[in-house]
């Protein structure tokens, strides 16, 4: 189609129709491009439409939101059991002032209330009285325990209330010191509220010190660290989680040092952390975490979007760590050596598949050199989850125990001393044990509390 037209020499006639012409051949392309569109086959992975990792939750389908199911005719709210009853009567008449007998019910109506409580002080008066016969004098001595720790003046009641506002409700203790004088009519100086949570902490060492011979002896095991800050200064709040135990230790060291104390020698279970060099101490078997290493690598295509070779080897190295989490295991008639051993070989079968696809590019300046480096250096750690299916292939466990601190740090700070921050790993790891056990908190305190109370610390 000829569409040449010199504009300079041109009428306003040859111009509508140069135009005319330009429509309709761009008609033309467009519909060739529409038949070009349905042959191409869908882009490889890595190649075509970027695909968000599968760390990352899948965005919502677009398009006009399902409409809720309306209730059926006669549905009805699931009553509580009733603490109080209240019956709503007439006693007489309107019309004729009659006095109404008998009586049926026409309706009910729960209605949840909470009652306004003052705080209740008891003065607790110890008599000594004389014996009429043999003129012996006796004085009781009251059971102080079950009211309240040592000679402190707050039951455990109200030092329960206490430490589950700061710990479980992670509340200031301004805040809290403003609720109790609001709710209860309680006034507590800061210090005092200090001083009970602390105690908490006291009597709660022997449990503390289980919770670590637990983690010893854990067949898996899962560490991780945050910043903490003590009195101003840059800390590390350790994290040693398993599937019904956290435990905290704030040390001002980030090193190695940490983790033998806290595993110590006996430990012979798995250890899954990340890539963190500290770990490198442990001297059993490891599992590294695979959410780290593919956030690593979806980072490296970010930076080399159009690297073929980059989203080539990605690609591999994610087929390699799907068909290993998708493995279903051994037959379970067999027996149990057997199939321990048919893991150990197939977690073998997945390392030499991934040492394959690296082994090229260690000694090569390709982009994911660094990136193979790290996976040749850990190989023998990233598959151990394929041989000992009670390990998880990533540390997403111990990440999930530090929350909870995370957030108590952004709103308090950190803590001002050595002890604060001996509190702060006892209650938060008295806490988290609890939270994973459903056991109430404070139910779990005054236990606790009346309980053998160790020396201070």
């Amino acid at each position: 189609m000829g569409l040449s037209v010199d504009l300079a020499v041109a009428s306003r006639e040859d111009l509508i129709d140069l135009i005319g012409q330009l429509l309709q051949h761009i008609e033309v392309l467009e519909a060739r491009i529409g038949e070009l569109k349905g042959q191409q086959p869908p882009p490889p992975d890595g190649l075509g439409e970027k695909k968000p990792p599968s760390w990352v939750k899948a965005n919502r389908p677009a398009g006009p939101k399902k409409e809720r199911k309306k209730r059926a005719q006669g549905y009805a709210r699931r009553r509580e059991e009733p603490t109080h009853r209240v019956e709503h009567a007439m006693a007489h008449c309107p019309d004729c002032q009659a006095p109404l007998l008998r009586g049926r019910v026409r309706g009910r109506r729960q209605v949840i209330t909470l009652p306004r409580i003052r705080v209740r002080v008891t003065e607790h008066v110890v008599l000594e009285r004389t014996c009429p016969k043999c003129q012996k004098r006796w004085t009781p001595k009251p059971d102080w325990g079950a009211l309240t720790v040592g000679r402190q003046r707050v039951g455990i009641s109200v030092q329960s209330e206490v430490s589950v506002l700061r710990e479980e409700c992670r509340l200031p203790f301004g805040v809290i010191q403003r609720y109790l004088k609001g709710r209860y009519g309680l006034h507590l100086s800061v210090g005092e509220l200090v001083a009970l949570v602390q105690g908490v902490a006291v009597g709660g060492q022997g449990e503390y010190a289980q919770l670590q011979q637990d983690i010893r002896a854990s067949p898996v095991v899962q560490g991780d660290e945050t910043g903490w800050r003590e009195n101003g200064h840059n800390g590390y709040l350790w994290s040693f989680s398993t599937p019904k135990v956290r435990y905290f230790l704030y040390r001002a060291s980030r090193g190695g040092a940490v983790v033998e104390e806290v595993l110590g020698e006996e430990f012979e279970g798995v250890l899954g952390s990340d890539f963190y060099g500290a770990y490198n101490v442990h001297q059993g078997r490891h599992q590294r975490c695979w959410t780290h290493l593919l956030r690593a690598i979806h980072e490296l295509k970010e930076r080399h979007p159009q690297d073929v070779a980059v989203a080539e080897w990605a690609v591999g190295v994610h087929q390699v760590y799907e068909r290993a989490k998708a493995y279903p295991g051994p037959e379970p008639r067999l027996p149990v050596k057997v199939q321990q051993a048919e893991r150990v070989k197939q977690q073998h079968r997945y390392e030499h598949e991934l040492g394959a696809l690296c082994q090229s590019q260690v000694h090569r300046e390709a982009p994911m050199r660094v990136l193979c480096q790290r996976i040749e250096r850990f190989l023998p750690e990233l598959f151990t989850f394929v041989a000992d299916p009670r390990v998880a292939a990533d540390n997403n466990g111990a990440e999930r125990s530090l929350r909870p601190t995370v957030i108590s740090r952004k709103i308090s700070g950190g803590t001002r001393s050595g002890k604060g921050s001996k509190t702060k790993s006892v209650l938060a790891s008295l806490f988290g044990t609890w939270r994973l056990r459903g056991r109430d908190p404070y139910q779990a305190v005054r236990q606790t509390l009346t309980g053998p109370q160790p020396a201070p610390v």
